[in-house]
C-alpha cells in the first residue's frame, strides 16, 4: 500500500467502530503505519462464542487482528446505549463507522435493525456536535438482484434485512444532506462496498470470502465447491482499494454515497483458474444452490467515486489474489 493523502493528522482523534473486525482492523493498522501521530480508538464488541439460528457468530471481531495495533481499545456492543455512552465524553474528527451485524443470511430481523440502524443515530449526532466527518460501511447488498452495473440511486431493492438495514442508513443521510447544504462543517460519507476479499478476513468463517473459501480448500483438500455452474458474476475488490476509499474520503468536502467496487464483474470460475495457474490443478464440484435468494450479477458503477473521492482502483482480480495467495499459503499451513 501507499500512502493516500499528504496530510499526517497530527493531533486528529479518530474512532473505528467494528475496529477488530475485518476491513476495521485494516483501517487501524493503515493509520498507525502511515500516520502515527494521529489517536486511533477502536470500538468493538469483539468474539463470543454466541451463534446465530444458522449457526455462525454473532460477534466476529477478533484480537488477533489487532496484535500489532497502537491505539485505545473501548469494548462494547452498538446495540447498548450503555455501552455507546462509553464514548460521549470523546470528541472525535473522524469516524470510521464499520460496526454491524453483516450475516447476510442472519433473519433476525429485529437484532439487525437495532444493532446496525437504531444506533446509526448516535454517530450522526457525534459529527454534527464535533464538526467532524463520518464515514461509514454501506453495501452492495441494497441492490439486492437488480440489474447490474449497479449504480447509487437505482435498483435499490434489497433481498435480505441485512441489506435493508443499510439502505435505511442511506436514506437517512440523504435526507440530512439534502437539508444540510454544502455550508455545514460535518462530512457524511457512505461507502458501498462490494465484495471484499483480502487479510484480516479469516476470522470471519463461514462469511469470509470465497476467494479465501476456495484458496483454503484447494490448498488443503485439492477440491473445490461451486454452485452449479460456477458462472455467477461478483465486483469483488481487494482490501487495500478499500483502505484506499477510506483514506480519501477523510479529504472529501462533500457529502454523499460512494460505490466501492472494481467496476467490473468476475465469475467465480475466473477465480478457480486463477487459483490454478498459481497452485496447479483440483477437482471442481458443482453442486446444487441451497439458498432461496442469491446475488448471481453484481458490478459497482464508481463513476462518482473516481470523481468525487478520486478513487482509482489499483488491483484487478489477478493482481489481487497474487497478492493475497501468501497469506492464503499461511493460513492453509497453520488450520
Amino acid at each position: 500500500m501507499v500512502k493516500y493523502i499528504y496530510d499526517d493528522l497530527e493531533d486528529k482523534s479518530i474512532l473505528i467502530t467494528g475496529g477488530a473486525g475485518f476491513i476495521g482492523s485494516n483501517i487501524a493498522k493503515y493509520l498507525n503505519f502511515y500516520h502515527p501521530k494521529a489517536k486511533v480508538v477502536i470500538f468493538d464488541s469483539f468474539r463470543n462464542l454466541e451463534t446465530f439460528k444458522n449457526g455462525n457468530l454473532k460477534s466476529l471481531g477478533h484480537f488477533k487482528n489487532l496484535l500489532d495495533f497502537n491505539g485505545e481499545i473501548i469494548v462494547g456492543d452498538l446495540a447498548k446505549k450503555s455501552d455507546l455512552e462509553k464514548l460521549d465524553n470523546l470528541k472525535f474528527d473522524y469516524i470510521f463507522h464499520n460496526g454491524a451485524i453483516s450475516d447476510t443470511t442472519c433473519d433476525d430481523q429485529e437484532l439487525i435493525l437495532r444493532t446496525n440502524y437504531l444506533s446509526f443515530d448516535y454517530f450522526i449526532n457525534k459529527v454534527k456536535e464535533n464538526n467532524a466527518t463520518l464515514i461509514y460501511s454501506s453495501s452492495a447488498a441494497v441492490y439486492g438482484n437488480s440489474k447490474a452495473p449497479n449504480i447509487v440511486g437505482e435498483g435499490e431493492m434489497p433481498e435480505n434485512v441485512y441489506g435493508y438495514s443499510k439502505l435505511l442508513m442511506d436514506r437517512k443521510i440523504r435526507e440530512i444532506i439534502a437539508k444540510k447544504g454544502d455550508e455545514s462543517d460535518f462530512q457524511i460519507i457512505a461507502l458501498r462496498y462490494f465484495n471484499v476479499y483480502g487479510s484480516g478476513e479469516f476470522y470471519k468463517g463461514s462469511t469470509a470470502s470465497m476467494i479465501l473459501q476456495l484458496g483454503l480448500n484447494a490448498l488443503k483438500y485439492k477440491k473445490v465447491r461451486l454452485f452449479e455452474f460456477g458462472e455467477q458474476l461478483r465486483d469483488f475488490i481487494y482490501i487495500k482499494d478499500v483502505i484506499q476509499a477510506n483514506i480519501k474520503a477523510i479529504e472529501s468536502t462533500k457529502s454523499g454515497i460512494y460505490n466501492v467496487g472494481s467496476g467490473k464483474a468476475r465469475s467465480f470460475n475466473d477465480i478457480v483458474n486463477i487459483l490454478k495457474s498459481h497452485i496447479g490443478d483440483f477437482e471442481v464440484e458443482y453442486i446444487k444452490n441451497p439458498h432461496s435468494f442469491y446475488q448471481n450479477h453484481t458490478q459497482a458503477d464508481i463513476t462518482n467515486t473516481k470523481e468525487e473521492l478520486f478513487y482509482e482502483p489499483r488491483y484487478t482480480l489477478e493482481k489481487g489474489i497474487e497478492d493475497y495467495l501468501p497469506i492464503i499459503k499461511e493460513i492453509a499451513n497453520n488450520v
